[in-house]
């Protein structure tokens, strides 16, 4: 039997982690740098790109692989598999973590950031009609909700703190956290729901310049299950690393049963673009090999292929090919959004984007920002399992 979460304790300030934060540095001074001379001089955003790397990246594709936690607790508390429990902790983490630094990348993305505040208290200027208000609430909303579903790791760290006050707060907070927990759980699974979706609905509005490859009135729907094979992904993908780099037992049986869901998550995608795309008339554009016909194709060529790495039940038990498999839909999966929102539109000849120093180095900082704290947070609270038993470990290994 597995024990529960522990910190992996050990150093911090290892030599890849200060790298790590020299890019986090380099962000700084790209934000700084921003908010002295806006949006014009550190991007290469115009009226024909008003969003670039720092949506189509940090926000559409970085929220979809943050969504491990909205699919694991799919798993376990909705379709009640328990034995996928040792995986929330993590995948919460991973979201939380994803989401909060999406929301940065849009405070630095819009004009003026000062005013988001208003966004959420001044109810009486919420215009209804507006897909952008709907994305930006769920996605604040869902961002504070995320944290407090990872709050018992924080208590239960608190529960053993040396601090008597820190420890007395955690044991009054903990039985009202666990009262709560079943609400805030079921408006984790509401919220991504809403907004994953509706980041496919705010390209409907493109209208004909969008590619017909990805114009389709299905995109919200596409959006949700895309984010969904992403979500479960990127939970193999976390717990294959940090298995590896914090020399924690392999949980290969749980995520070949979680592979298992994948498997019908990809073909219902691939298949249902794919039909869409043949029932619009549209396919015999592939005849062009354009350069959208060869984004298109890869795609659906990373799809496929963990599609049908997976359908192997001896694959899905191999580490190896669990970890390729997801990388590939990682990749696949953030190659459609970023298709979508960049790649597949089209304002007019005249309008050309790609992305400017300042705007890549901001991106490699959020990235490493994520990985840091991530260090962090596991180094410091129970949110990995602990180690097994001798036996267990032998066995694992085995």
């Amino acid at each position: 039997m597995t024990s529960q979460a522990q910190p992996v304790g050990g150093p911090l300030l290892t030599r890849p982690f200060k790298f790590l934060l020299a890019l986090v540095g380099a962000m700084g001074l790209v934000v700084a740098w921003r908010a002295a001379a806006g949006l014009g001089a550190t991007t290469a955003l115009s009226d024909g790109y008003p969003w670039g790397l720092w949506i189509a990246f940090d926000v559409v594709t970085g929220t979809a692989l943050a969504c491990g936690g909205y699919a694991v607790a799919l798993l376990v508390y909705i379709l009640n598999k328990g034995r996928y429990h040792p995986l929330v902790r993590p995948a919460l983490l991973t979201s939380a973590l994803g989401y909060s630094m999406a929301g940065f990348s849009v405070l630095i993305d819009v004009g003026r950031p000062w005013l988001a505040w208003k966004l959420p208290i001044q109810v009486w200027n919420w215009n209804l009609n507006s897909i952008l208000l709907e994305v930006a609430l769920c996605i604040m909303a869902y961002t504070i909700v995320l944290w407090i579903e990872l709050s018992p790791a924080f208590l239960e760290a608190g529960r053993q703190s040396a601090r008597p006050r820190l420890r007395g707060f955690a044991e009054r907070a903990t039985p009202v956290m666990e009262r709560l927990l079943l609400w805030i759980v079921a408006l984790g699974m509401l919220l991504p729901t809403m907004h994953q979706s509706s980041l496919g609905t705010m390209m409907l509005l493109s209208g004909p310049r969008l590619h017909p490859f990805w114009n389709t009135p299905w995109l919200p729907l596409l959006f949700l299950v895309s984010c969904l094979a992403m979500g479960y992904a990127a939970v193999i993908f976390e717990s294959t690393l940090s298995s590896h780099f914090f020399r924690r037992p392999r949980e290969t049986r749980m995520l070949a049963a979680l592979s298992g869901v994948m498997v019908w998550v990809l073909a219902a995608f691939g298949g249902f673009r794919l039909g869409e795309l043949a029932l619009r008339g549209e396919l015999a554009r592939l005849a062009r090999l354009d350069r959208y016909a060869l984004f298109f194709l890869a795609e659906i060529a990373l799809v496929a292929l963990p599609l049908l790495m997976l359908a192997s039940r001896a694959r899905r038990n191999d580490p190896r090919s669990l970890f390729q498999a997801a990388l590939l839909l990682m990749l696949g999966g953030g190659l459609y959004r970023f298709d979508t929102y960049l790649v597949a539109f089209n304002p007019g000849d005249h309008w050309s984007y790609f992305p400017a120093v300042p705007e890549l180095l901001f991106t490699l900082g959020i990235v490493a920002f994520e990985i840091v704290a991530y260090i962090f947070v596991v180094k410091k609270f129970p949110i990995l399992r602990g180690q097994p038993p001798a036996p267990a470990r032998a066995a694992a290994a085995a």
